[in-house]
């Protein structure tokens, strides 16, 4: 069996098993479950919405077979699609992602509703709706490392020479230069001042259900603020990544790791949006479309930023790559 074969028929399974329990696990439990059940619950914890049984099993299995079809069927119609370490990695993430926060999501509604009278008694919810939110994170890292195994067939950069920055023996040199997203910034610092009201309530009020929204909203829009801005500086040890207004956290690539780099112009249509987007090895981090610095790692992989004069940047780093190969410590 080839590769994408292989791969097709993992995912099949995955999505085959999933759907099972979605289906199989609720009618086990059809005697002890109400008729509508809870299927919504308002922001003090007690539900306030419901959905008729059938209707509920076949909508929140209809959207995961909707969801898992469609990748599938996109990675079916791709020839060449799996061919790729990181498009496998990228189906792996989603299904294993989306199906484990499925079935958290299922877990958490039927534990709610099991043997109340009726859908308005069921349990309120609480941190233990962060279930479905850790199906998700976690699923997605197991999804993407089953799917790493295999050969990489990347397309090759620009057949364009990639450019040097002319320096003299002994001569040191930095480039850096920045970007940000002002509404991605302000959109950030919202949701993170409105998860701060939320704290400052649950502890004026003593209401412990705030406490889930204040910590989802504080959590999202401190990575939204995160990500918003970037820094970008190289030098002869390596590339710096720094995010954020306070230039924190910081990420550092030794100029061992570095084998390459050249510019390609990206949109955030084109990587799924602002932020950082992609996996390990094949991550953007996507600030604003246009000019991109690409660092191509020995290893194989490679990172992405949307940053200004990315064309004088990857000119140094190439240099500063050459010159650290020849050098006494050369690799």
């Amino acid at each position: 069996m080839g590769l994408r074969a292989r791969v097709l028929s993992i995912a099949a399974g995955w999505v085959a098993l999933v759907t099972t329990v979605m289906v199989a696990v609720p009618l086990a439990l059809r005697d002890r479950l109400p008729d509508p059940i809870a299927t919504h619950w308002g922001p003090s914890g007690a539900p306030d919405n419901s959905m008729p049984f059938t209707a509920a099993l076949l909508f929140q299995a209809g959207l995961w077979v909707l969801l898992a079809g469609g990748a599938l069927a996109f990675a079916l119609a791709g020839v060449t699609l799996l061919r790729r370490r990181a498009s496998r990695m990228g189906l792996g993430a989603l299904l294993g992602g989306a199906g484990l926060f499925f079935l958290g999501l299922q877990a958490v509604t039927l534990r709610a509703n099991l043997d109340a009278p009726g859908w308005g008694q069921a349990a309120e919810l609480g941190w233990d709706a962060l279930l479905a939110v850790a199906g998700l994170l976690l699923g997605g890292w197991l999804g993407a490392l089953a799917a790493r195994p295999g050969p990489d067939d990347r397309p090759e950069p620009s057949a364009v020479p990639a450019r040097r920055f002319p320096l003299r023996p002994g001569q040191r040199a930095v480039w850096v230069s920045s970007v940000s997203n002002g509404p991605l910034a302000a959109l950030g610092g919202s949701l993170l001042a409105a998860g701060l009201g939320f704290a400052v309530l649950a502890l004026i009020g003593g209401e412990g259900v705030l406490w889930l929204p204040a910590g989802i909203l504080s959590l999202v829009g401190l990575l939204g603020a995160t990500t918003s801005s970037v820094r970008v500086q190289i030098t002869e040890e390596g590339v710096v990544l720094f995010f954020g207004p306070f230039r924190l956290p910081r990420r550092h690539i030794p100029i061992e790791r570095v084998e390459r780099a050249w510019t390609e112009e990206r949109l955030p249509s084109g990587v799924g949006g602002w932020g950082v987007r992609g996996l390990p090895g094949a991550a953007t981090i996507m600030i604003r479309g246009g000019e991109c610095l690409v660092v191509g790692y020995v290893s194989g992989g490679r990172l992405a930023v949307s940053i200004d004069d990315a064309e004088s940047g990857a000119a140094l780093l190439n240099t500063l790559v050459d010159r650290a190969s020849t050098g006494p410590s050369a690799r």
